[in-house]
């Protein structure tokens, strides 16, 4: 299981959680770090997962930046947008931006429009640390 040295308290200004988005930032180890997001990313919420994702990419500590996009349960256009723009600032850094998803609601959008090419993909957080197999948070 993943070890969480820092997590910060999900954010949700709304005040409505499990109704939007939630997000929360994670360093699982030197290096690695992990925006974990939960929800729906649509119209509302997709100014949030940009601003979350600046604060991703501008982290120094960010050797890797991941994006744990597992417990999301909706991905509109605007949220597939964000993302790409992410992905295209991470190569500019270069760096991959690393994507955590197995839900269809997120996987299907991304293969539909080739924008999981974008990205490297993978099916756990613990995947991209390295130990495959291990569940992960």
């Amino acid at each position: 299981m993943t070890t969480l040295l820092d997590p910060a308290p999900p954010r949700d200004p709304s005040g409505r959680a499990g109704r939007d988005l939630e997000t929360r930032l994670l360093r699982p180890r030197g290096g690695v770090v992990v925006l974990a997001v939960g929800g729906e990313v649509d119209t509302l919420t997709a100014p949030q997962l940009a601003d979350d994702l600046t604060q991703l990419l501008d982290d120094d500590a960010a050797g890797t930046a991941v994006v744990d996009l597992t417990h999301v349960s909706f991905l509109a256009s605007s949220g597939l947008a964000v993302l790409i723009r992410a992905a295209h600032r991470a190569t500019d850094q270069g760096r991959p931006l690393h994507l955590v998803a197995t839900a269809r609601a997120v996987t299907r959008p991304l293969e539909v429009t080739g924008s999981d090419q974008l990205f490297e993909m993978h099916t756990t957080v613990d995947d991209v640390l390295g130990e495959p197999g291990r569940p992960s948070n």
